[in-house]
C-alpha cells in the first residue's frame, strides 16, 4: 500500500529572517490511509503549512516525501499523481459545469493546445461517482450549495488518483449536516487507503475521524499524537484561550466531545 508521508524539519517564512518564520521544525509521519487533523487558532499557519506540503510554497528548510520520494525532485505532473490539494476557498467567476470543474483536476496531464481526452473525461466521471456527485455533472457551479461545491473540489483533486489528499478547512462555512457528509467522505477515502491531512478549526473533528492530531501555534507544533492523548482540557485552553470541557459520551457514540464553557455560565455557577 502506498501513501506514506514523512515531513521532516519543515519551516517557512516570507523573508530570510528567523524571527519572521511562520513555523519551524515541523515533523509529521503518517502511515498509508491515516487521517491527520491539523488544529490551531486563526493565523497560526495551518493553510501555509498545507501549501508547503503541496509545494505551492517553497519551504525555507526541510523536506516532504511520499513513499520515500522527495517532492522537491518531482515534476508538477508527478506531484499531482501523488498528492491532491483542496484549498480553503475557491470561487469560480464563470458558470462552469461541475463536470468541467472536475476535469480541470487533470490539467497537469493536458497540454495547453489540447482538449481533455476520453481518458480525462472517464477519470472525472469516476471521481464524481466516488464522491457521489455524478448526478450534478451538468449543473453550473454557481447553482451549487456550499456542501455540494466542497464535494466538487474534492472530486477534482481525486482525478489524478492521488495517494495523499490535503484538505484546507473543508467544513468551513458549512451547516452541521454538510459538515458530517464531508467527514464521512473523509472516512471512506481513508478506508480506501488514501492518506489525508485535514486542517480544521474544530477539535471535535479530530475525535470523530483522526488517527493523529497536531496543534500548530506560536511557530511550532505544540502537541502531536493520538487525539485521546493530545486533546486535553489543559492543551485546548493553551491553544484557544478559553475553557473547553472534554467529555466522554457513551450510549453507542463512544467518543469524546469538546464543550466550550461560556463565561456567563461560570459566573452563574459561582452565584448559585
Amino acid at each position: 500500500m502506498t501513501g506514506r508521508v514523512d515531513i521532516k524539519n519543515l519551516s517557512f517564512g516570507y523573508t530570510d529572517k528567523i524571527e519572521d518564520l511562520i513555523f519551524s521544525d515541523i515533523h509529521i509521519t503518517l502511515k498509508p490511509g491515516e487521517v491527520f487533523c491539523l488544529l490551531g487558532p486563526n493565523g497560526s499557519g495551518k493553510s501555509t503549512l498545507l501549501k508547503c506540503i503541496a509545494r505551492l510554497l517553497k519551504p525555507a528548510t526541510g523536506r516532504v516525501t511520499i513513499d520515500g520520494e522527495d517532492l522537491t525532485a518531482m515534476s508538477p505532473g508527478h506531484i499531482a499523481g501523488k498528492l491532491g490539494y483542496v484549498p480553503q476557498s475557491l470561487v469560480s467567476a464563470f458558470p462552469f459545469t461541475v463536470e468541467e470543474i472536475v476535469i480541470m483536476g487533470r490539467a497537469s496531464q493536458i497540454s495547453m493546445i489540447s482538449s481533455p481526452s476520453r481518458q480525462d473525461k472517464d477519470k472525472a466521471r469516476d471521481s464524481m461517482e466516488k464522491i457521489g456527485i455524478a448526478h450534478l455533472a451538468r449543473r453550473p457551479c454557481n447553482r451549487l450549495s456550499g456542501g455540494e461545491w466542497q464535494m466538487v473540489l474534492i472530486a477534482r483533486a481525486l482525478t489524478q488518483s492521488p495517494r495523499v489528499l490535503l484538505l484546507d478547512e473543508p467544513t468551513s462555512h458549512l451547516d452541521l449536516g454538510n459538515q458530517v457528509k464531508i467527514l464521512e467522505k473523509v472516512n471512506s477515502l481513508s478506508k480506501e487507503g488514501i492518506t489525508i491531512i485535514m486542517a480544521s478549526h474544530f477539535p471535535d473533528h479530530a475525535f470523530l475521524n483522526a488517527d493523529q492530531v497536531g496543534i500548530l501555534k506560536g511557530r511550532s507544533m505544540k502537541a502531536l499524537g493520538k487525539p485521546d492523548k493530545v486533546l486535553t482540557e489543559e492543551v485546548l485552553f493553551a491553544t484557544y484561550g478559553i475553557h473547553i470541557r472534554v467529555i466522554e459520551v457513551l450510549d453507542g457514540i463512544n467518543r469524546k466531545i469538546c464543550v466550550p464553557v461560556l463565561k456567563r455560565n461560570e459566573s452563574m455557577k459561582e452565584n448559585s
